[in-house]
């Protein structure tokens, strides 16, 4: 494991600086600025971007981490799982059908209360073969214990990943969590980012501790015990009780961020234009750049639409969307996934929100929405139709029981 680094006086931008960079070079950033010790790689794209951009700062002399190519995305996840109980700070990642042969060491990470923070690089499950965009990969482990939260742009991706590792790594907390960054429209597309200094870095992300939890030769304790019935219910509770903290360190986490690096925002989610909405538009990640640009042009004509994006997906922010949602006639979620069998046939988040709006007083109609299945696009065209179907919802002549597949070929 590497010592903390001390920034020169010469290394420091006050503010930091200014870069050109794609999503999965702002994880790499974040990666090096976090001075994560073990990253363990094996390709598969659109991940694959991320290894590119870490080895390069290494091969550079930029970063100085243990760098493992593993011979599956399997081993990988096994790799960084053990170096993190002996006290490193960890990354990895996959993507598609690639994260699911991984799945069986992320429920075991979960289970462990390891805090690996992992990038999802977003991508449709085989088969058929796509290497565009679908949510079901990171989607699978929403049950078993990880933390889950969607990015929008590359400087929140950045952004994120440091959160996310000071989160995870709180003593209160300890659960992996997976920074899912839509593939192609995030991983591999361009923006201004701020990459801030290593010293505010610093003041932010203390080290990480397993404290008597570490596995030693000196701490001789027990890692990975078969519980059976005896303990196993209390295991689960523990792990339970970890995920209902992590609201409140989620919160600390963001406010400190605001504080250090002068970018605040809402932790759970995003409201756009929701001042007045009398309909709500709600997905979650890249998804929001064509909303944003649909909502703007149904606000010229007078149609008072917002839209809310996603943050984290876990824990699901239940009290941010009911605030957020409890005053409109109607919603309409634009899933980039699919519950197959599901209630409603609708998609996974969905299906989330209906449960999560379930008590408020007065409920919105929900109406589901499936688009953007293996990266197709979703355009600001079909962004308004979804609207005007939701519009028809809240005036009633709309069925809101159905899911509808949006920019299908019949």
């Amino acid at each position: 494991m590497n010592p903390p680094k001390t920034a020169t006086a010469e290394q420091i931008v006050i503010g930091g600086s200014e870069e050109l960079i794609s999503g999965s070079e702002a994880i790499a950033h974040a990666c090096r600025l976090a001075d994560v010790d073990v990253i363990t790689a094996y390709p598969i794209r659109p991940y694959d971007t991320v290894m590119q951009y870490v080895s390069q700062m290494i091969s550079d002399g930029d970063f100085d981490c243990e760098f493992i190519v593993a011979e599956s995305e399997h081993s990988q996840f096994e790799i960084v799982k053990h170096a993190s109980a002996v006290g490193a700070r960890v990354f990895v990642g996959s993507s598609g059908v690639g994260w699911f042969y991984a799945f069986e060491a992320m429920a075991v990470t979960a289970g462990l209360r390891m805090p690996m923070v992992a990038m999802v690089g977003n991508r449709a499950l085989d088969d058929p073969g796509a290497f565009g965009v679908e949510h079901n990969d990171a989607l699978a482990v929403r049950d078993l214990g990880w933390m889950l939260v969607w990015v929008e742009t590359p400087q929140e991706a950045l952004d994120t990943a440091l959160i996310a590792y000071r989160v995870a790594e709180d003593k209160r907390i300890f659960l992996p969590c997976a920074v899912s960054c839509d593939g192609a429209f995030l991983t591999h597309s361009q923006a201004i980012v701020n990459v801030p200094d290593q010293a505010t870095v610093d003041s932010f992300l203390p080290r990480y501790d397993r404290g008597d939890k570490l596995l030693h030769p000196d701490n001789p304790i027990t890692i990975a015990p078969q519980a059976n019935e005896d303990w196993v219910m209390e295991i689960r509770r523990q792990s339970d009780a970890a995920m209902r903290r992590a609201r409140g360190v989620i919160t600390e986490a963001y406010e400190d961020f605001g504080d250090k690096f002068g970018r605040e925002q809402e932790p759970f989610i995003e409201r756009y234009m929701m001042e007045d909405a009398e309909i709500a538009l709600v997905g979650m990640g890249t998804l929001a750049l064509p909303v944003k640009v649909a909502v703007r042009k149904m606000r010229a004509e007078g149609r008072k639409v917002g839209f809310v994006r996603v943050r984290w997906f876990r824990p699901f922010p239940t009290e941010e969307l009911q605030d957020a949602l409890s005053d409109v006639e109607a919603v309409g979620v634009i899933d980039r996934d699919y519950g197959f069998g599901s209630s409603f046939h609708s998609g996974v988040l969905a299906n989330e929100l209906r449960a999560a709006l379930y008590p408020v007083e007065n409920q919105p109609k929900i109406v589901s929405f499936i688009a953007g299945l293996g990266g197709r696009e979703v355009n600001t065209d079909n962004v308004i139709v979804i609207a005007g179907m939701v519009a028809d919802a809240a005036s009633g002549g709309m069925n809101d029981q159905d899911t509808y597949w949006i920019g299908v070929r019949e």
